[in-house]
């Protein structure tokens, strides 16, 4: 996965780090601000909201810390337009990555629609949204989402208001949900072993609900809902695209049905409940082409999820486990919390007497990392 980066100026202190998912040169207006505050910036080509782009982007991170002095308690994230899809997953993927997430314009109806967008892993990870839209959804299922005033919102406070936050590594409250074996781990907490079968109906499922996640075969390509009509304009294809669109195309009907703008095709999409063939009209300039496809569903997955709150409680220094589909968990605990009992679901796990790893499962005592 490639990368542009800009560094901050040496200096004895490590420096923050603006992580910036955007099209085109958007991310060029922000580099003066950045530099201003003496931070440096990564600048990723086009990720989607997928978990290979979530890896991708966590190999991206290790590769400029490996260059660069990072401070690890101040790495913000920021997408704009198409980039703000993956901000929203991002955020609730991989949070342990990041003191605060910002979007700027566009929608998390994609990240969405993944079905994999947890609200409880963005506890910790706030997120700043900048757009009009409705929230579809993200705050009733307890998504940690910002919304700036209603009053002009400059660039200059968009970084003010990331500045303001700091990730700490041992939070004392973590809440963490997953059904991939590959995203399991939150702060000093990693569900090692997963077990579907042991329930508790203490922990709900925090999935944010998606729609259909239908889509049109042409292709992945890119849209910012709040753009104007006539029709859907898109505004971004993938490298080495040999679709039929091209940048700038509007769709203006799909099926026979007319589509005004970009809310009214993720309305259309919404409806749909099987995957049919369908006529699509494409205005590019003058010219009108008539385009045979076919609507696709998504093959969806992780249907089941496990769920763990881990709590130092700190009157008591006592660690408290709660879980749901958890059968093993690795623990990295600070000096400063130990020597401490462990408890999970209501049954003694042992004492941690040392800082480090450990390794905990249920119904048994904790144990040292191998």
């Amino acid at each position: 996965m490639s990368y542009l980066y800009w560094e901050a100026p040496a200096a004895a202190e490590p420096r923050p780090l603006l992580v910036f998912l955007a099209a085109a040169d958007y991310w060029k207006s922000w580099q003066p601000h950045i530099a201003e505050r003496g931070w440096s910036l990564v600048v990723p080509s086009p990720l989607s909201p997928t978990d290979g782009a979530a890896k991708a982007l966590e190999a991206i991170l290790e590769d400029f810390q490996q260059r660069s002095r990072v401070d690890s308690r101040r790495v913000f994230l920021a997408g704009h337009g198409e980039g703000s899809f993956a901000v929203f997953y991002f955020a609730a993927r991989v949070p342990d990555l990041w003191a605060a997430a910002l979007a700027i314009e566009g929608s998390p109806k994609p990240a969405i629609d993944s079905n994999r967008l947890f609200a409880a892993n963005t506890q910790l990870v706030p997120v700043l949204w900048v757009s009009p839209l409705e929230d579809q959804g993200l705050k009733a299922r307890g998504y940690n989402l910002e919304r700036p005033p209603k009053t002009s919102f400059t660039s200059k406070q968009a970084l003010d208001w990331l500045a303001a936050h700091l990730r700490d590594p041992f939070p004392p409250k973590v809440d963490c949900e997953s059904g991939h074996p590959a995203f399991t781990r939150c702060y000093w907490v990693e569900m090692t072993k997963l077990d579907f079968t042991r329930r508790n109906d203490v922990l709900p499922s925090t999935r944010v609900p998606p729609g259909s996640g239908a889509s049109l075969a042409l292709g992945g390509f890119g849209f910012d809902p709040a753009q104007l009509g006539p029709g859907l304009l898109v505004g971004w294809l993938p490298e080495n695209y040999s679709g039929t669109l091209k940048l700038g195309d509007r769709i203006v009907a799909v099926g026979g049905k007319p589509i005004a703008d970009g809310h009214a095709y993720i309305d259309y999409m919404d409806q749909v409940k099987e995957q049919k063939l369908v006529m699509v009209m494409i205005q590019r300039g003058k010219e009108r082409l008539r385009v045979e496809t076919h609507i696709v569903l998504p093959k969806r997955g992780e249907f089941q999820t496990a769920r763990i709150q881990a709590e130092f409680l700190t009157e008591f220094r006592q660690l408290q486990i709660i879980s749901r589909g958890v059968a093993e968990v690795r623990l990295t605990l600070p000096p400063y919390w130990v020597p401490c009992p462990i408890n999970w679901n209501g049954l003694a796990a042992g004492q941690a007497d040392r800082p480090g790893c450990w390794s905990v499962r249920e119904g048994a005592q904790a144990q040292p990392c191998q």
